[in-house]
């Protein structure tokens, strides 16, 4: 049960969506789209159904455009987060996954090529903390 009243909840595979074509006005998917096995049939789904003129919001770890600032972030991402994650959860290897699986999802221009292939028009993105997301 979610905490937004009239909202209802579906827990479902990405790749394959229980939804009719043209069901929705907005799909989003946060943080969530770099552990989709098949990230261009989860992108064709997402296209699949929404209704004409719909959108989709894509919210992703990304690819860090500062130069100065990606030996930092590999620093703290495979160094300190995973000893954070050891302290804090008794769980490193989550966050050693964490950031192999950052490093191995597309990086923006791609990911916004692969939204144009499954379908989408206009497609544009926008980096958030110097790339980390966007």
């Amino acid at each position: 049960r979610g905490l937004v009243l009239g909202l209802d909840y579906v827990q479902c595979n990405a790749e394959a969506l229980p939804f009719p074509d043209n069901s929705f006005d907005l799909d989003t998917i946060a943080l969530g789209l770099r552990n989709v096995t098949d990230k261009d049939a989860g992108l064709r789904e997402m296209y699949r159904v929404l209704k004409v003129g719909g959108q989709a919001r894509v919210l992703e770890f990304s690819e860090v455009t500062a130069d100065w600032f990606k030996p930092i972030y590999d620093f703290h991402s495979f160094k300190i987060l995973p000893k954070l994650g050891k302290l804090f959860a008794n769980d490193s290897d989550s966050y050693q996954y964490l950031a192999e699986s950052i490093r191995k999802h597309p990086p923006q221009d791609e990911l916004k090529a692969m939204m144009g292939q499954a379908g989408f028009e206009r497609c544009h993105y926008k980096n958030l903390t110097g790339g980390i997301v966007s």
